[in-house]
């Protein structure tokens, strides 16, 4: 079963944003301008950047572009293996395969309700 390991927010201004969240639930926030992403945790995380609570899961701040509205991320093992069989159900790929730095692959796609949703795979 694929776990959901991640959320996105998209806005207008990071920053606002990001100081609301902070503000609003007490959220640690990390800017990572390389990347043009925020990093947003929730909770604690251990030395590899993981969550240290089970079932738990931290997130990220964009830019709102093609992305308009919140997104969850599901971890995956193979991305395009995924990618087809979201395409065969009736899915559609948005964004394809990128890689994120040195700690994996993203890609975004929209399911049969139209709502856009996110894969993650690790490097391995």
């Amino acid at each position: 079963m694929d776990k959901v390991v991640h959320f996105e927010i998209p806005a207008d201004d990071v920053l606002r944003a990001a100081e609301f969240y902070k503000k609003a639930f007490g959220w640690e926030i990390n800017a990572v301008p390389e990347m043009k992403y925020t990093i947003v945790r929730t909770v604690e995380v251990d030395d590899k950047q993981m969550p240290k609570q089970t079932g738990a899961i931290n997130g990220g701040i964009m830019n709102r572009g093609k992305i308009k509205n919140p997104v969850i991320t599901i971890n995956v093992a193979n991305i395009e293996e995924s990618a087809e069989k979201i395409e065969s159900y009736g899915g559609k790929i948005i964004m394809n395969k990128f890689q994120v730095v040195d700690m994996g692959y993203a890609a975004y796609f929209q399911d049969t309700e139209g709502n856009i949703l996110g894969l993650w795979q690790n490097l391995k």
